[in-house]
């Protein structure tokens, strides 16, 4: 659905002495019915790329296909295929949610007797049904992202971009949304752009990660989450004197420390990549007669990633100046 081939993108500075890279060479790929979580700091270049998968910006070098289709000489092809939702939603105030939607309808060129159809569809699924008539500058914020929402699935597009989309809404309403989400990536791929990690971990399949306009990281969330670490917890506060190089002493086992607790001690086994340790774990815990209480392997969750690639990035060069004349915007 999506392919990016080594896509490059400056913009010039404020004193004209150069350019500022927001994209150095980015590349990745995203089959159908995929929900992929874009993910970076702010000025990771997240929003340039979104600008750039949309048609709203071109790129300096490289290449971006939707639907097989170049963003660049098949823009509005590629932008009957979309439904994007920017951070801020282009609302009208003074008019009633129904007569915006039908704005929009016109504006899709959806074919007037689809035009109800798919609108009932979209107010359904948002749960706008009751507040039709109402002008969208009385609503909450909340609702005037629900109406954001089903401007963005109105034509049932084949790619939705979603930016923030879970901005001003109350906790049972992320729920509605997350379950929006999974509906949509039935029949549409999902490209969520959002800073609560949280969202990508219920609602998301892979992430891509930007950092200093850079892909950092690009994988499952599951990969993301792997490590080669267990953890294998003992009853009792003081760790136990023959625990510790026994352990050791397992194939595939590189460090192992120790944690104590109040009514136990946990033991953090670092072992080779691509091996598991657990059944070589139990079956020590099991002969040497240790009080187990639990064994599991060590996980990382979303943000831990996140804050390790961020650390990283931190201590990376600053973001490339290119010389007026080597790029900028076209």
């Amino acid at each position: 659905m999506i392919t990016v081939d080594d896509v490059s993108k400056s913009y010039g500075t404020a004193q004209g002495t150069g350019s500022v890279r927001a994209l150095n060479g980015v590349s990745f790929h995203v089959d159908a019915g995929e929900v992929i979580g874009l993910l970076g700091p702010n000025g990771a270049g997240k929003t340039t790329m979104i600008k750039i998968l949309t048609g709203y910006l071109q790129p300096d070098s490289g290449q971006v296909t939707v639907d097989g289709l170049d963003v660049l000489t098949h823009a509005l092809e590629v932008q009957r295929r979309i439904g994007y939702l920017p951070e801020n939603a282009p609302l009208y105030p003074e008019m009633s949610v129904q007569s915006y939607l039908l704005m929009i309808a016109a504006l899709r060129q959806i074919p007037v007797d689809q035009r109800l159809p798919l609108l009932t569809q979209a107010v359904r699924a948002t749960a706008l049904d009751e507040h039709l008539a109402r002008p969208i500058g009385e609503l909450s914020k909340g609702y005037r992202q629900r109406v954001g929402l089903a401007q963005t699935i109105l034509h049932r597009p084949r790619l939705l971009i979603l930016d923030e989309p879970t901005a001003g809404l109350d906790p049972t309403q992320i729920v509605h949304v997350r379950h929006l989400i999974r509906e949509w990536a039935q029949h549409s791929t999902v490209l969520l752009s959002t800073h609560i990690l949280s969202e990508v971990e219920a609602t998301c399949d892979r992430v891509i990660i930007l950092m200093n306009g850079e892909v950092k990281a690009d994988a499952g969330l599951s990969s993301l989450s792997t490590t080669a670490g267990y953890v294998l917890v003992l009853e009792g506060q003081d760790p136990l004197p023959a625990v510790l190089p026994a352990l050791k002493k397992l194939h595939g086992v590189r460090s192992v420390t120790i944690d104590p607790g109040v009514q136990e001690c946990a033991y953090h086994v670092q072992g080779q990549d691509g091996l598991d340790l657990r059944p070589q774990l139990y079956q020590l815990a099991r002969d040497q007669g240790w009080p187990l209480r639990e064994l599991r392997r060590d996980t990382r969750t979303l943000e831990m990633v996140f804050n390790e690639l961020a650390t990283s990035a931190d201590h990376a060069p600053d973001p490339v100046r290119v010389a007026p004349d080597e790029g900028g915007e076209q």
